[in-house]
């Protein structure tokens, strides 16, 4: 086994969530409160790498505490009655580590009931942390703080563990904690996304198969 610890993001990760379920929301939620701003998909997976998702609510779209709130409980309302599909060849990935005697872990800006379900709605082996939305701003990625509870809680050094993700914030709190960061890239076809992460990463991976391949090289 590469890596004793797998440590995944979720969205347009683990499952297929932006396009389907996330970004309509946002489009349904700013329709309320923000009727003259306009955001097509792939600006919205931009915003999301980088500056971030809280920097786009609060820095661009100047949401109030008080809309931050009504966007947080619009979001949730949102995704109860919406299960995201998992990327195919994911669950074979997660039940080979697994029997292994490997570990799994989420560090995902869902909340952990909503990773939890989609892990049980797609059969995928349940992760034995999670470290969600629901955390205080300062334990979420990008701040190192979860990666340093897995270790911690596992007994495992950091080149013991892989971060997968897609998105900025997860490479820099795999960066800052010194851990192996391996870029997902299946979820869009976003050049500057896709050529930050190829310069950057340890590893890239365009499709499942090659995360697959990944974790069987010795």
């Amino acid at each position: 086994m590469r890596y004793k610890c797998l440590v995944l993001d979720h969205d347009d990760t683990v499952v297929n969530s932006t396009a389907t379920i996330h970004f309509p929301s946002f489009l349904e939620f700013l329709s309320k409160i923000r009727p003259e701003a306009h955001y097509t998909l792939e600006e919205y997976f931009r915003k999301n790498f980088d500056p971030g998702i809280m920097e786009l609510f609060t820095d661009e779209l100047h949401f109030t505490p008080d809309e931050l709130d009504e966007e947080y409980r619009f979001w949730q309302a949102y995704v109860k009655t919406r299960v995201p599909r998992a990327y195919q060849g994911m669950r074979d990935i997660l039940e080979r580590h697994r029997a292994q005697g490997g570990r799994i872990a989420v560090v995902s800006h869902s909340t952990s009931e909503t990773i939890v379900r989609d892990y049980r709605e797609n059969r995928l082996p349940m992760p034995d942390l999670i470290f969600g939305w629901e955390l205080p701003m300062e334990q979420r990625k990008p701040n190192a703080w979860p990666l340093l509870q897995i270790m911690q809680r596992f007994g495992l050094e950091k080149n013991e563990l892989l971060m997968l993700d897609d998105l900025k914030p997860g490479y820099d709190m795999a960066r800052a904690a010194g851990v192996d960061f391996a870029a997902a890239g299946w979820a869009n076809d976003i050049p500057e996304i896709e050529g930050f992460m190829r310069r950057n990463c340890d590893f890239y991976c365009k499709t499942v198969s090659d995360f697959d391949r990944l974790l069987q090289e010795d």
